[in-house]
């Protein structure tokens, strides 16, 4: 058995079903101990020991051991569905909690963890936790009954005898005791070695056109083969202290039978013992066997199990780092002013600030650009406006109030959002361009593929707007993909438009074909364009240039052109890249 603050409660969730599956557990303990019984009945029967025909053999041992056979049968059966079934049951629900907890965290904290180790926490540890719920009280209760009945038997029958075969499983248990925490280490090397090789094939077949591109092949499997030696050095190592166990464990068990033949021998022949009781205490012994290897392979299981039930309560303990506050209060609707009063703000781990002293407004239903070079900042207002992450009060206010004093899923309900990394689902077209939506309405989806310019190359594939996208959408082009990922932030209809860097990959007529959709269509609403290139904002009603995180000046096009030399200068060197193009 296992315990911890995050699985203990399941002990009572499911407590019907454990004790049903322990009645049926301790009622196949009892009957395995008849067994011996109508063994020492039949052999003290044929030596003539006692009196013995037919009927004795009819009424005495076979109809009995028929409704034992019957009760072993229908009794193991039923302990294996509740308590392994049990057992299942919290790994399902544990995954769920950790899935639904993972999607609370926030951006910094997956900026942090790697992909694979998440995943072997949800696959590798989770299953050994399952494995300690079920399997453990299995044999904490077969050991506890199963044991102590066949002791009690076997003391009764001859005590001296009993204590014998008792003193090498006493020092089986202290020996297992001692090798628990040496294997509990190693289990926890062994998992995230594990984890360390995950991660490495998952970020390896996600870059896998990169390492193609560059013929990078070999060096991949080389340090994939470390990684992998490393994995099995971790594993033998694991492997070996379990098998050592394991023999001792087998080496004791045989010295005890030893005992039990010899004294057992001599007892029978000084006629204080039959060859029937003899046997029917070696019967007793083969009993307890089992619940004290239970006891040692429980032992290792609990040393596995502790070590993945902490890696698992590590991320169930894991703090959001951005959180509503016990006053935050719930938007009905956001009409799309936005204003950043002299914020400054550094990235969490950072050594510089990424925004600093950075102000201005964004009123109710202007098209706003925000440009500068690579690093200026832009991404990271985006990131501030959908809350990612934490801002001082008063620094960012979203229709006059404080977004640390609003609800954050109120907030972004009101917000769509196309990052820089357009990311789609191994999903249809539909479901991708649906997601951001309330349903799969076809003629909506059709509609806003439509203002993003992708309808057309959507209607020639093969089989439409049914096309599954391969992972991460990469059996699209960059263009195509950027313009589906605009098409789902446009199903949503939002108050707040954000597009990161979005229209990069697609040519200067797709590009006015999208800015012209969206000028018409999101009237009345705020629409937010970053951007590298002066074409994608000069007809935005304003124009927000950063530098280095600051605000270098803000105005339209006209404007910024008239008295800002740095926009000058960067609308000078893109002419020169056309000319030069």
């Amino acid at each position: 058995m296992i315990f911890g603050k995050h699985i203990n409660k399941y002990y009572l969730k499911y407590a019907l079903l454990i004790i049903v599956g322990l009645i049926a557990l301790i009622a196949v303990d009892y009957a395995q101990l008849v067994i011996p019984e109508k063994l020492r009945t039949v052999i003290d029967g044929v030596n003539g020991d006692i009196p013995f025909n037919l009927d004795v053999l009819w009424s005495d041992v076979c109809v009995p051991m028929f409704f034992i056979i019957v009760a072993l049968v229908v009794g193991r059966f039923l302990w294996r569905i509740c308590l392994f079934g049990s057992g299942i049951r919290v790994e399902r629900d544990l995954r769920q909690k950790m899935f639904a907890h993972c999607e609370e965290l926030s951006c910094e904290f997956y900026s942090n963890e790697k992909i694979g180790n998440l995943m072997s926490l949800f696959t590798n540890d989770l299953e050994t936790v399952q494995d300690c719920f079920g399997s453990g009280i299995m044999m904490t209760f077969d050991a506890l009954f199963l044991g102590g009945l066949a002791l009690y038997k076997m003391f009764v029958m001859d005590w001296l005898m009993t204590l014998l075969s008792l003193i090498p499983m006493a020092f089986m248990v202290g020996i297992s005791l001692l090798v628990s925490k040496y294997m509990t280490m190693k289990w926890d090397v062994r998992q995230q070695a594990f984890s360390d090789l995950s991660d490495f094939s998952q970020e390896s077949f996600s870059g896998i056109a990169v390492i193609k591109a560059f013929v990078k092949e070999f060096k991949e499997l080389l340090a994939f083969r470390w990684l992998n030696k490393k994995n099995e050095v971790a594993n033998v190592a694991y492997t070996k202290i379990s098998t050592l166990l394991n023999i001792v464990v087998t080496l004791f068990v045989e010295s005890v039978i030893c005992i039990v033949l010899g004294y057992g021998s001599y007892l029978v022949s000084q006629g204080v013992f039959t060859a029937g009781q003899l046997m029917e205490f070696i019967g007793y012994f083969n009993s307890i066997v089992w619940p004290v290897m239970a006891i040692t392979e429980l032992i290792e299981m609990v040393s596995r199990g502790k070590a993945s039930l902490k890696r698992v309560s590590d991320l169930l303990d894991t703090k959001r780092a951005v959180a509503d506050r016990v006053d935050a209060v719930k938007l009905d609707h956001v009409d799309g002013s936005i204003q950043f009063n002299h914020l400054t703000f550094c990235y969490p781990g950072s050594d510089y600030n990424a925004l600093e002293d950075v102000s201005f407004t964004i009123n109710q239903g202007e098209n706003v650009g925000i440009i500068g070079k690579t690093g200026s900042g832009k991404t990271t207002v985006a990131d501030l406006i959908l809350r990612c992450y934490n801002v001082e009060d008063g620094t960012l206010l979203v229709d006059g109030k404080d977004v640390n004093d609003i609800q954050i899923k109120s907030l972004r309900d009101f917000c769509a959002y196309v990052p820089q990394d357009n990311f789609l689902f191994s999903d249809s077209i539909t479901r991708n361009i649906a997601f951001a939506g309330d349903s799969d309405n076809l003629e909506q989806v059709v509609e806003a593929a439509k203002l993003s310019d992708i309808d057309g190359n959507i209607q020639k594939f093969t089989n439409g707007y049914d096309t599954v996208l391969g992972e991460r959408g990469i059996t699209v082009s960059g263009g195509q993909k950027q313009r589906i990922s605009i098409a789902r932030a446009l199903m949503k209809n939002a108050s707040i438009l954000i597009l990161d860097d979005s229209v990069s990959a697609v040519d200067t007529d797709t590009e006015k074909t999208i800015l012209n959709n969206l000028r018409q269509t999101r009237q009345g609403k705020t629409t937010i364009l970053i951007a590298h290139r002066i074409s994608t904002v000069q007809s935005l009603d304003k124009i927000i240039m950063l530098d280095n995180g600051k605000v270098v000046d803000v105005g339209s096009h006209s404007e910024l052109m008239a008295r800002c030399a740095d926009y000058q200068n960067m609308v000078a060197l893109q002419e020169l890249e056309k000319e030069g193009e």
